[in-house]
């Protein structure tokens, strides 16, 4: 049987940047995903990817950890140094305006396409000697007090002492060890395309939001560029996907009185629109099982939010850059797994997860409400919250993470 000190499982940005980030500390490092022998390839030219992504300075903080952030093409990476929110009546006193400078920072955020950072960390892997990459499927997994054996699809097992579960938002192994999670839908699909613009978008992230509970984001990309993220419910997400160039300028014209139209001028498809359904996933436990825990559940294995804050993503990276500092921290007697080490990363994360899924929770339905009285006041709240530097200052800080790599 092969062994390893710590098994991956997962593929996606979360679990690629947790092994090549575990390799790195030291251990011997396994990471299993289904194509995984394909690496991600750079994106190039003028179509951008599909899966586009708000990176947070946290998420900077741990790219640069790894040594992989000055090797990202930055010319496909763009910076956000305005954000504007609107509320459903499109009035200019109707919005929050978040500014970089303000809070004395040199950006909000970086949009980016996923494949781009996936790209950057495939490569990085390949040259990590403590690191192995296998194209398997994990289908059981048996914990007892001294690690975990994984058997793979292909036929081999695979011991450790530490499991990292990055299987995503049905993680088979959340399910398998028996963690429960609470699940509820959204009843909303976001709708997701990029468009050439005829205005700058002068490195402003915009967010409308509309009668009846419809979202939509305009995120900056490099160029006179947008990507639209619009959350709606799954009947109108079929229908827009079904429109053409003309029909989606007749939408914008008839949404939030033409305004998107008036700041980023005519927009013209750059990518074929897709969508996916929205829920929220919250796991009871972020390590298991619950008598000798020798797993720990990172990125959508962990928590599934809203897209409106765009704080998925750089959520499960936070969990990998907090493991990743106890683990680095660990004392020299301490195995990986060491239940001290395990609930210290639980105890960490479980804050900041409840937070951030909570805010988002109640931003959603608090804009999803349609009764007038409802809606007068969140517009009026969002011109209150302008005003204040104090809230907005908050927020920002909240919006970049802290991490320490210290």
């Amino acid at each position: 049987m092969r062994t390893a000190d710590v098994v991956v499982v997962g593929g996606g940005i979360a679990g690629k940047a947790c092994a090549l980030g575990l390799a790195q500390l030291g251990l011997q490092t396994v990471e299993i995903a289904p194509d995984l022998g394909q690496s991600v390839a750079s994106p190039q030219g003028t179509q951008w990817g599909q899966r586009i992504y708000a990176f947070s300075p946290s998420t900077q903080k741990l790219l640069a950890h790894l040594q992989i952030w000055d090797a990202i093409d930055h010319s496909r990476l763009q910076p956000v140094r305005d954000m504007r929110i609107y509320g459903d009546r499109g009035e200019k006193n109707d919005q929050l305006h978040l500014s970089a400078f303000e809070a004395g920072t040199p950006q909000l955020a970086w949009i980016g396409e996923s494949n781009l950072i996936e790209h950057t960390l495939d490569q990085a892997s390949r040259f990590q000697n403590k690191l192995e990459r296998i194209s398997d499927v994990v289908e059981k997994i048996h914990v007892d007090a001294d690690g975990s054996t994984l058997h793979l699809k292909n036929g081999g097992s695979i011991r450790a002492q530490l499991v990292i579960a990055a299987d995503g938002a049905n993680s088979p192994i959340r399910n398998e060890l028996g963690i429960s999670a609470s699940e509820e839908s959204y009843s909303q699909s976001a709708v997701v395309a990029n468009w050439l613009c005829t205005y700058p978008h002068l490195e402003t992230a915009f967010q409308w939001f509309l009668p009846g509970g419809d979202i939509v984001a305009m995120l900056p990309l490099p160029g006179k560029q947008v990507s639209m993220v619009w959350s709606t419910a799954p009947e109108r997400a079929a229908a827009l996907l079904k429109l053409d160039q003309a029909q989606w300028l007749d939408q914008f014209s008839s949404i939030a009185n033409g305004v998107i139209l008036k700041q980023l001028g005519e927009l013209t498809l750059n990518s074929i629109p897709a969508a996916y359904p929205l829920r929220k996933i919250r796991a009871k436990r972020f390590i298991g099982p619950e008598a000798s825990p020798k797993v720990v559940l990172i990125g959508d294995a962990a928590h599934v939010m809203h897209p409106l804050a765009g704080q998925g993503l750089n959520l499960g990276l936070r969990d990998v850059a907090v493991l990743l500092n106890i683990l680095g921290k660990r004392e020299s007697f301490r195995s990986p797994s060491d239940i001290v080490l395990l609930r210290r990363y639980e105890r960490q994360r479980q804050g900041d997860t409840s937070a951030l899924l909570w805010v988002t929770d109640k931003l959603k339905k608090l804009f999803s409400a349609s009764s007038n009285t409802e809606r007068q006041l969140r517009n009026w709240g969002l011109g209150l919250v302008n005003k204040s530097h104090f809230i907005k200052q908050r927020l920002i800080e909240r919006a970049l993470g802290e991490i320490d790599f210290e």
